[in-house]
């Protein structure tokens, strides 16, 4: 498995990846009929630096990194990942999680944030932990589930900065 900077060359192959889990509407906040290109400007244009993780050569995951906040909380980073259904299971977004951390380190952030985790998404959450990142806080009833309606939204947090 490789970690790798996105390019424009793969959003091709991102897309079906983006397309499979956002229009499920069961993780992300995006709007599930979202187009390709507003997706491509969502997850590749806009962030600072956008990732993909390849398995002899065919791309099974992807993330992004980005400022959270301007200004005072500009040392503070958000990160968001999607792997492939067919590849779920195998360790991926442990993998980019902590790539993530470290090229956060590089990028000068201090701390990363998830801002809006469905509490339905049990396996991030769990994930997440491991990873180190606490739930902050809790935003009732912030999330539509497509199925469950109405559930919380989790704020996960990580210092990344060793004292």
């Amino acid at each position: 498995m490789t970690i790798r900077a996105a390019t424009k060359a793969d959003w091709s192959a991102i897309w079906p990846i983006f397309h499979d889990i956002v229009s499920a509407g069961d993780t992300y906040a995006y709007e599930p009929t979202i187009t390709a290109e507003q997706a491509e400007k969502t997850w590749l244009d806009s962030p600072r630096k956008t990732f993909v993780i390849e398995d002899r050569g065919e791309i099974v995951g992807t993330y992004y990194i980005k400022t959270n906040q301007a200004g005072p909380g500009s040392h503070v980073c958000n990160c968001g990942y999607m792997v492939s259904p067919a590849a779920r299971g195998q360790g991926l977004a442990t993998k980019m999680c902590e790539h993530s951390q470290r090229v956060a380190l590089e990028l000068g952030y201090q701390a990363m944030q998830f801002n809006f985790v469905a509490a339905s998404n049990r396996g991030a959450i769990r994930l997440w932990g491991r990873l180190g990142f606490e739930t902050i806080g809790r935003l009732p009833n912030a999330f539509n589930h497509p199925q469950q309606g109405h559930i919380d939204a989790l704020v996960m947090y990580r210092w990344l900065v060793s004292e």
